[in-house]
């Protein structure tokens, strides 16, 4: 890192904090990102809209996972398709590379990530980067390496050019000296999982820059995401995705928690609007750096039972693996999520119902299609 640059640096941050720690920093107007329409606390992002002025840049790091794909196709719709930039260390699927903008980024080359957003003048950064929990515990010194030392590259970038960065969290942040039902925002977090530890020095180090440095640092805890058109990713939760693709398929599916394993979910297209709901909230609105979200909380019997209303013949068993289930059983069953409705007017659409519903209805018209073909 060139000497000039890094005198630059200190100096522009020498600016930006108070000359001792006794007072709460004045945020500096650029991180505040209020748009000249200001969003009522419980508005729902299709009341606001952005002039081409307005319009953020986004990257998404880590954007061949569950979530980045879908996130990517949300904020074209919103922003328009060259504002919206994915990104991944590994070789996008045609359909996503013809989708719009697509770009090499390697989180744990900084010097690569400040480059695409100098270049690409981005203004949003949406860090999708991370190792889950079963496949972070096959893999800590990778998980480690992704989750947290890609973190500060990550903070460093956003810092630097005053960018508003959102990251992920998710119930693997809480451990089993956790409340776990329901689970407030704060309360006691000692997780267990290498994934889990990286997602608290997540959060913490966020709220750190946004108070030491007035970094504009907006964090979800996700529950479960179950989402149609993606494959497992390695959770914990995923048997709740895996169970569709099963049901459809074969009409029968193995599980690998307890049949009385409570945990929250969320169906992905809730998911999506909440993180560009928190993202859009006027920064005078937010009480807090990481809000819980949710959804529903259900059991793989209850869902197995849930989905036998439309597939009578389906059978579910059980194998529990003891790792999943470990970790499981150190998590949340149900998340208290009352900060973000009265904050930012958070309200999800889709329950048990609909989601199994909704789930069925594209997997069975996908099934139709390969048979017809």
């Amino acid at each position: 890192m060139p000497v000039v640059w890094m005198l630059r640096r200190v100096a522009s941050r020498m600016l930006q904090r108070p000359a001792c720690g006794c007072q709460a920093p004045v945020l500096p107007s650029r991180f505040l990102g209020t748009s000249p329409q200001q969003i009522p606390a419980d508005a729902n992002y299709h009341s606001t809209s952005f002039s081409e002025a307005d319009q953020p840049r986004v990257l998404i790091t880590g954007g061949l996972g569950q979530l980045g794909v879908g996130l990517a196709s949300f904020l074209r719709k919103r922003f328009g398709k060259d504002n919206v930039i994915l990104s991944d260390i590994r070789k996008p699927p045609e359909h996503v590379f013809l989708s719009g903008p697509f770009i090499y980024s390697d989180i744990l080359d900084y010097k690569n990530l400040r480059e695409i957003v100098v270049n690409n003048r981005v203004t949003w950064l949406f860090h999708y980067s991370a190792l889950l929990s079963a496949v972070g515990e096959a893999n800590v010194s990778l998980a480690r390496a992704v989750n947290i030392t890609g973190l500060h590259n990550v903070l460093d970038v956003a810092e630097e050019h005053g960018l508003r960065l959102f990251v992920p969290s998710t119930i693997g942040a809480f451990g089993p000296t956790s409340p776990r039902n329901p689970t407030p925002d704060l309360c006691i977090q000692r997780p267990r999982t290498i994934y889990g530890v990286s997602k608290v020095h997540a959060e913490l180090m966020g709220e750190y820059y946004y108070y030491r440095y007035g970094l504009d640092f907006r964090c979800l805890r996700y529950p479960g995401i179950i989402s149609a058109d993606s494959q497992p990713g390695g959770g914990t939760t995923d048997y709740a995705v895996q169970i569709f693709h099963d049901a459809v398929k074969n009409g029968r599916f193995e599980c690998n928690l307890k049949p009385s394993t409570r945990l929250p979910m969320m169906y992905i297209d809730d998911c999506l609007r909440a993180t560009l709901e928190v993202m859009e909230a006027p920064a005078e609105s937010l009480s807090m750096r990481t809000y819980n979200v949710n959804a529903m909380s259900f059991t793989p019997a209850e869902l197995a039972q849930e989905i036998l209303k439309h597939v009578p013949e389906f059978q579910i068993t059980y194998n529990v693996d003891p790792v999943r289930q470990a970790i499981a059983d150190s998590w949340p069953m149900n998340f208290d999520d009352s900060n973000a409705r009265k904050d930012w007017g958070w309200k999800h659409d889709f329950d048990l119902p609909e989601l199994v519903t909704t789930m069925l209805n594209f997997h069975g018209s996908e099934s139709r299609v390969a048979q017809a073909n």
